[in-house]
């Protein structure tokens, strides 16, 4: 087992790794950009080395500064935790030609999958299902408007080599292709510096299901049930659970789904916990979407309905020791959620909201866990994500489940910025949400459904209230969800 190793990465999931680490009898190591000199993931390391500015590209995104760090004070891995180099291939080898053990999946894994279309292409050779469509990119617009007709409106276009939402335009009708076309290719080469997009069959009201496989460096692969991740604002998710409440309904799709994770996973050559991402429709048929070549936000999920610690394996794994769970071993028990607290302010289009946290008040108590990376008197800066803590809560059943979430919710108090704590208490309260009735546009109809709403004086009068009591400071109780917040009027 390693010695000593360096967490490239910052905030709750630095934080969330370290934990592991620390409990592991490890030695961390924390890389910290100008900003970032006091954060909590550079308080929590035994050591701490400054990389660079503000700007990602400075220091977070800055391999040569990562690798040297890592070899200046003796750390023999990297841990990238999620999204900055994560799943960037070149620096997964660059660790290995350093003689540093990248924790993660080897980087040919993470460049067959990290190309949408050559994944869709490995995964149809797997046997695992995929979207009619292109595996190759489309070389023009007309080549789209033929594909499109082949396999029928709504087709959606999406980036080679992008993901959370950029490069994507759904088209409903033949003669909005080319404009389609044009405005995807320009993001994706923006956003990716690749303007590659191909097309696929646009599923209407899909389910957004993933699975967590874990492998060993020995042909050893499990997975480990799914996660429900429909709920998803501009192709973000916002909340997510484990198991899937679909799935909870249809138990034979888990195997399914499972195996085809599995399969595509090894024909890739994968090793370590990556994430096979599908879309399920109504009658059960599902599509693999793309494979997530890192550990993902919403892990913890996961690792409360099996018990599974993902990022010790993630070191196991990475140090040469074989996977001992078995399939049979995985077991589901009770039903657990995540939502993710973020600095933004849905008053204004859920705009980042940076600033000092003047004070904070967490919730605890049974089945409640906090994936943290601020403290009261931290400054929330405006250069990263303003991802704050993971709330999840964990219970027998899913009503059980939502209960807890509210009750935490309503416990938790962050002064000194705008927060979507109230958004949350709003969705969770929704008997569509409640029923399980999800799909990824879930919350596009929720917010229709919230402007058509007609507010009564009383109404108002309790929104304004909370207001009041906010501006002062003061913790709000809680008051019905159609007055919670003013920026659903």
């Amino acid at each position: 087992m390693f010695r000593k190793v360096l967490v490239a990465n910052r905030g709750e999931i630095a934080v969330r790794v370290m934990r592991a680490l620390r409990e592991m009898k490890i030695a961390s190591v924390a890389v910290y950009s100008d900003v970032d000199r006091n954060a909590l993931h550079v308080r929590m390391a035994d050591e701490a080395i400054a990389i660079g500015g503000a700007a990602s590209s400075e220091s977070y995104l800055r391999a040569d500064k990562i690798i040297a760090a890592a070899l200046a004070c003796g750390a023999e891995a990297i841990h990238p935790g999620y999204g900055f180099l994560s799943e960037n291939a070149a620096f997964a080898a660059l660790c290995v030609e350093s003689g540093l053990v990248f924790i993660g999946p080897p980087a040919s894994a993470i460049e067959k999958l990290g190309s949408k279309t050559s994944a869709r292409e490995l995964a149809k050779k797997a046997g695992t299902p995929i979207p009619p469509g292109t595996e190759e990119a489309l070389p023009n617009a007309e080549e789209a408007r033929r594909i499109a007709r082949e396999i029928g409106y709504p087709v959606i276009l999406k980036a080679a080599a992008g993901g959370g939402g950029k490069g994507m335009r759904r088209v409903e009708r033949e003669e909005d292709i080319e404009a389609a076309f044009r405005d995807a290719s320009s993001e994706a080469e923006r956003s990716f510096r690749n303007a590659d997009v191909y097309i696929e069959k646009f599923i209407v009201r899909p389910r957004h299901i993933e699975i967590q496989v874990l492998g060993d460096q020995f042909g050893h692969m499990i997975y480990l049930g799914e996660r429900e991740c429909s709920v998803q604002r501009r192709h973000q998710k916002v909340i997510e659970e484990a198991p899937s409440p679909f799935i909870a309904k249809h138990p034979e799709l888990r195997k399914k789904m499972g195996e085809a994770a599995v399969a595509a996973a090894l024909a890739a050559g994968y090793v370590n916990a990556g994430t096979v991402e599908f879309l399920a429709d109504e009658t059960g048929r599902f599509y693999f979407l793309e494979m997530n070549t890192r550990l993902q936000v919403e892990h913890p999920v996961t690792e409360c309905i099996t018990g599974v610690d993902l990022v010790k394996w993630q070191l196991r794994i990475a140090s040469g020791e074989p996977l001992t769970i078995q399939q049979d071993d995985v077991s589901i028990r009770g039903w657990a959620m995540e939502c993710r607290l973020y600095a933004e302010d849905p008053d204004q289009g859920f705009l980042p909201s940076p600033g000092e946290i003047t004070s904070l008040a967490l919730p605890g108590g049974p089945g409640v866990r906090l994936d943290s990376g601020v403290y009261q008197g931290w400054r929330v800066p405006l250069e990263y994500d303003p991802l704050l803590i993971k709330l999840i809560a964990w219970a027998e059943t899913r009503p059980d489940a939502i209960a807890r979430l509210e009750r935490a919710l309503e416990e938790t108090h962050i002064g000194g910025i705008r927060t979507n704590i109230e958004f949350f208490l709003d969705v969770l309260a929704d008997a569509s949400f409640q029923a399980g009735d999800l799909h990824t546009g879930f919350l596009d109809e929720w917010f229709l459904r919230r402007k058509k709403h007609v507010f009564s004086d009383a109404d108002l009068a309790a929104a304004r209230n909370a207001a009041e009591l906010e501006a002062k400071g003061r913790k709000i109780e809680r008051v019905e969800p159609a007055a919670r917040s003013k920026w659903k009027q």
